[in-house]
């Protein structure tokens, strides 16, 4: 016995040492000539800890350093990174990178449980990205996937500090090594000096920089045989899809996608477009069958039970059929039937008929958020419908952050960015710039929208990049995507990606390596425990079989 304890805790002196080593290789690498100044990178050995399931991992914060071909500098990219050394299973022995480990499951039917995978160069890597654009990548961080977790409270506020942070249950960790990335303009991600906003805060451009840097980290930790993941959030799936095109046509294949809360064939978003409409319907109707519970007496968990399979079947078939065909006909369709229509639209979602009849069927996503409950003086939520805020009079009728000026963000940010700023901190990096969490005011206005579709000989000036996911799944047909979005996100409605997937014709075989996940949460899925619970069981699938 004492002979092999010596044996695991040399072993264990080893895993440190080469950890150690590399982190102080890391933290003497210097910002290069042209790059603006910044710290150097700093890492800390950490332990994540689930009962008897246990990951010793470095975590590393600090900039990676994207060129162009010929060499010229782009940007210095805010980078957090989680890597496994060892995994171990309690009293069942530990494991330096030798046999994968049992964990529970947070999902009992899921078949044979999840496994936390063998630390080693051969383990997944999964490269992680929020949207905006203007957004920083805390959301899927500390708020969902990361080691360290804020409390996920929806359909409740978590309100002020202090939080309970914690060890991640649910985090990816146990299957992949995790790397989240910042955007240039967002978190502290910067632009080298001399190089134009026009150069990353463009399509085109932002996919081109997150691929460097994706390659970069690669070949800087010596990963180039690991599986290799993609995972965006909101307009990070529109990013993801076009960078999964575009790295493969770099000659890096990738193993899987995953796309959370969906928007990618921006058509939908034009002023006059009735698709968008369309899309709105089912996440209407959820919301509506959500808040007429509520308003019965149910409690927060029978309202979500309400807004069952039965009921967004119906009004997906609603929305797609009657609705759509009423829609296409504009001024051509007669009185009579547009008041039919608004009839069983308005019992649908819960808006008076006269209402919808004097907007000819279409409601506007903000109306709809204040229309719905307006009797009783409040606003849903557009990121999570359950939330409400109060809807009273208030001085000015300006603009404001539709990222801010929200009951369902307002209700976690907070949480969210003093857990990264905690994580960061146990890291042990600091620098004495504002950390920019969202910065969309600042970049959206200025993004480049245009956008060269494969197979298109010009750009298309309404991005659909459900284009270039097609294009990726068709080059490499083992690619695996998962599209999961939630019923109460009326800022990237769950209909309008599988109305984009499904107008990309497919082929049968392509089409079997996608899997759809609807969970009862909103924008940010993560922030409802019992819907992160869901996704975790769905991701432990994923990462093990390619499909859920």
């Amino acid at each position: 016995m004492s002979e092999m304890m010596a044996a695991e805790s040399s072993q264990n002196a080893q895993v440190a040492q080469t950890a150690q080593s590399a982190l102080s290789a890391q933290s003497d690498r210097q910002p290069q000539p042209g790059f603006a100044p910044h710290p150097a990178p700093v890492g800390r050995l950490l332990t994540w800890r689930n009962g008897d399931d246990r990951i010793d991992y470095e975590a590393t914060a600090g900039h990676l350093d994207v060129r162009e071909d010929d060499g010229r500098p782009i940007a210095s990219l805010f980078v957090v990174s989680y890597v496994a050394t060892r995994v171990s299973e309690g009293n069942n022995g530990e494991n330096g990178g030798d046999d994968s480990v049992d964990i529970g499951s947070a999902d009992a039917g899921a078949e044979g449980g999840a496994r936390i995978a063998p630390a080693g160069p051969e383990r997944p890597v999964t490269f992680l990205f929020n949207g905006g654009p203007g957004s920083s990548s805390v959301w899927l961080n500390t708020g969902g996937f990361g080691p360290r977790k804020a409390p996920s409270t929806a359909p409740m506020p978590a309100g002020a500090a202090p939080y309970p942070i914690e060890d991640n249950p649910a985090t990816l960790l146990r299957y992949s090594d995790l790397v989240f990335i910042d955007a240039p303009g967002t978190g502290w991600s910067v632009t080298a000096p001399g190089v134009p906003a026009s150069r990353v805060w463009d399509m085109d451009g932002d996919a081109d920089v997150f691929c460097r840097a994706v390659v970069d980290w690669i070949a800087a930790n010596g990963r180039w045989n690991a599986p290799k993941y993609l995972f965006g959030e909101s307009y990070a799936t529109t990013r993801v899809a076009v960078m999964a095109n575009m790295i493969q046509n770099r000659c890096i294949d990738l193993n899987g996608v995953i796309m959370l809360s969906n928007l990618l064939d921006w058509a939908s978003e034009q002023p006059g477009a009735d698709i968008g409409y369309i899309n709105l319907i089912p996440s209407y109707a959820a919301a509506a069958a959500y808040h007429r519970a509520l308003a019965a007496g149910a409690d927060p968990a029978a309202a979500n039970r309400a807004v069952d399979g039965d009921l967004l079947c119906r009004a997906e078939d609603f929305a797609l059929g009657e609705y759509a065909a009423a829609l296409i006909q504009g001024d051509r369709l007669g009185a009579d039937r547009e008041r039919e229509v608004a009839g069983r639209l308005g019992e649908l979602i819960g808006v008076p008929a006269d209402e919808l009849v004097r907007r000819h069927l279409r409601l506007d996503m903000e109306d709809f958020r204040a229309l719905l409950r307006r009797n009783e003086g409040l606003i849903i939520g557009r990121f999570d419908a359950r939330y409400v805020a109060s809807n009273d009079y208030v001085v000015g009728s300006g603009g404001a952050d539709p990222a801010t000026n929200d009951a369902a963000t307002a209700g976690v940010n907070s949480a969210e960015v003093c857990a990264f700023r905690a994580a960061i901190s146990e890291i042990g990096f600091t620098w004495n710039i504002p950390y920019l969490v969202l910065n969309n005011m600042q970049v959206e206005p200025n993004w480049g929208w245009g956008h060269q579709a494969p197979a298109l000989d010009g750009p298309m000036m309404c991005p659909n990049t459900a284009l270039d996911l097609s294009a990726a799944m068709r080059r490499n047909p083992l690619l695996k995507v998962a599209v999961m979005g939630g019923k109460y996100d009326l800022a990237c409605p769950y209909l309008s990606v599988r109305n984009d997937i499904a107008h990309l014709f497919l082929a049968p075989r392509l089409r079997a390596n996608l899997s759809f996940g609807l969970y009862a949460t909103g924008h940010m899925a993560y922030v409802d425990a019992a819907a992160l619970n869901a996704m975790d069981a769905d991701l432990a699938r994923f990462y093990r079989d390619g499909r859920f």
